[in-house]
């Protein structure tokens, strides 16, 4: 038993360390709840000590007022002093559960703010990582609870270690072994709560993507973006049971284990109850030759049990505490994650003002994980304050320049610059403020119309001329005044009262998200692609002027779009093939004028 607990303390030592941190946090959270949620502890640490002495007292006065030997007022006066102290102990508990709840609220919105926090800082690389999902998974299921149980054992423990050194007391009066015994009697109870508790942690971390996985199927049958297509194709059947036998397996796994605590449980338990037996029948042997009284038989009775009851509390309050600081270990390594794209290490260049250059020279580029790169050694290079387009094949790397350019991912090797200076000297926040981007899959944010152009620049004002420009710039107008609140009328089908909108509408918005954003560098992903053809005129009639002084670069698979740019650039197996102008590329009769009678001549 002593080798288990030992290794078992072993093996938790690392994540107990932890401890200090988690209640730290706690304190900065809510230290002043959390005060007075420790002076209530003590209080009621103290009361049950109390009521056990007064059981004593009490049965002693009524037997000698039985024997003629004293009067009933006492014992009446005796009860009625107890029944005040467990009165007093409900009002006790009911303050904790009261000051609890203020403390626990407080420090879960300060760990899901930390968890926000750090989510945001980190690189959009941690999400090509399936260890980075596993573990935001495990933080985000328990780190949001566990510093408020942490905190919570640790009350309890301190509570139940006041009362049991007083029983403890009490108990020594009868022989100085019955605390010995007392303790002696928890310990196989004591390995059952260690040994259960990192169990149950390896289990929880070895199944989180199982865990995960199942959660996706769920998603995929209950959310509004699925729904379509999974009545269309049928599928909902075949989900269900991928999450069935997912489930499956994680219950049976979770009942294996919870079947076996129990077994030891109950074997632990067994083994004190014959301790409690064992020194209760010695007190009644004591009582039946006079040695002690009817009151200190009571009182042993009562503090025996309740101190046995209390060291049980207190050893799974140790337990809950390992488990725990098991758990906590995983919020702390979240927090610990650093971003892998370094500041410069000098003050950086100042950020561009007007339309710079935008150029990537022999760049390489592979995603996290992936074995082949998506780039390597590329060239492309675009003139300051001009309209560029880059058309080309699925897959040959094309959005993933706009990435490089912001600086979302660092390259392998080679250089992004801007205005002539390689972004990885430019401070990061400094750079993004220049780019005003469109990403090919844009957020449908569940907000007011006004709140999804808005969101494109919070530092600037939400003049409404400015709004209305935006609106205007990109063919908008329409869209808004078919709104039955206009811009702030709430969109999407999450909360009360939205008004969902097509494809090509939202995409629509994302634009005027875009240029709401005054930004030196324009990156357009796709910007036609959910617009009819009227539409797609309308929009590419009044883009030069739009972005006029800016560095615009325009991704497309709609050669009509691309033919509007001062330059074109023709991408294939990541490499600029053709470019030059509309006219320019006809009249040289290759692969750009090739694509072009094709896409015409149907």
């Amino acid at each position: 038993m002593w080798v288990t607990l030992v290794e078992l303390m072993s093996k938790g030592s690392q994540r107990l360390r932890d401890l200090p941190r988690a209640l730290t946090l706690v304190w900065e959270a809510a230290h002043g709840w959390t005060v007075a949620w420790g002076v209530l502890l003590a209080l009621q640490g103290v009361l049950p000590v109390a009521l056990v002495w007064l059981t004593k007292v009490v049965v002693d006065s009524v037997v000698a007022a039985v024997k003629g030997h004293g009067s009933l007022r006492r014992p009446v006066e005796l009860a009625v002093i107890a029944a005040f102290l467990l009165l007093l102990a409900a009002v006790l508990r009911a303050l904790t559960r009261w000051v609890r709840t203020a403390q626990a609220e407080l420090v879960r919105d300060h760990v899901a703010e930390m968890i926000q926090e750090k989510a945001v800082a980190l690189d959009l690389g941690f999400y090509d990582s399936p260890e980075y999902h596993d573990r935001l998974h495990r933080v985000r299921q328990d780190a949001h609870s566990r510093p408020v149980a942490l905190v919570e054992s640790l009350g309890t423990m301190a509570q139940s270690t006041l009362t049991l050194v007083a029983m403890a007391a009490v108990l020594l009066r009868f022989g100085w072994w019955l605390p010995l015994a007392l303790l002696g009697s928890t310990v196989p109870a004591l390995g059952v709560v260690m040994r259960y508790a990192l169990k149950q942690h390896d289990w929880w971390e070895r199944t989180t993507e199982k865990q995960r996985r199942a959660w996706y199927y769920d998603w995929l049958l209950t959310d509004r973006t699925t729904a379509a297509e999974v009545r269309l194709l049928g599928t909902g059947g075949h989900f269900r049971t991928l999450y069935q036998h997912l489930r499956d397996g994680l219950r049976a796994e979770r009942l294996d284990l919870a079947r076996s605590e129990a077994i030891a449980e109950i074997t632990a338990a067994g083994f004190a109850l014959v301790v409690l037996g064992g020194g209760v029948a010695w007190m009644v042997w004591k009582a039946a030759r006079g040695l002690v009284t009817l009151g200190d038989l009571a009182m042993f009775y009562q503090a025996f049990s309740q101190g046995q009851r209390l060291m049980r509390s207190l050893l799974e309050t140790v337990g809950q505490i390992y488990s725990n600081s098991l758990f906590l270990g995983n919020l702390f390594e979240f927090l610990g994650l650093e971003p892998k794209l370094e500041e410069p290490r000098r003050h950086g260049e100042s950020p561009i003002a007007e339309g710079p250059s935008l150029a990537f020279r022999g760049v390489t580029f592979r995603y996290p994980g992936s074995p082949d790169p998506v780039l390597d050694g590329f060239d492309l290079e675009i003139p300051g304050g001009r309209i560029a387009a880059l058309v080309g094949d699925n897959g040959s790397g094309k959005s993933t320049l706009v990435k490089l350019a912001c600086r979302l991912y660092d390259v392998e090797a080679g250089a992004v610059e801007v205005g002539g200076v390689d972004v990885r000297r430019i401070p990061v926040q400094a750079l993004r403020a220049m780019m005003s981007v469109l990403f090919q899959e844009p957020v449908q944010y569940n907000e007011t119309a006004r709140k999804n152009i808005v969101l494109g620049d919070l530092e600037a004002p939400a003049e409404a001329a400015r709004i209305e420009a935006a609106i205007d710039a990109v063919g908008a107008r329409h869209i808004i005044g078919k709104l039955p609140g206009g811009l702030d009328t709430q969109l999407g089908r999450w909360f009360a009262g939205g008004v969902e909108l097509s494809v090509g509408e939202w995409q629509r918005l994302a634009l005027a998200r875009a240029f709401f954003r005054k930004a030196p560098v324009i990156l357009l992903d796709e910007p036609t692609a959910a617009m009819d053809a009227w539409s797609e005129s309308e929009w590419i009639n009044g883009l030069k002027q739009l972005v006029r002084g800016t560095t615009t670069l325009i991704i497309t698979h709609r050669l009509t779009t691309a033919s509007h740019a001062d330059i074109i650039f023709l991408m294939r197996a990541g490499r600029i093939v053709e470019s030059g102008a509309h006219e320019e590329l006809l009249a040289r009769g290759g692969p750009y004028a090739d694509a072009w009678r094709r896409g015409t001549s149907g």
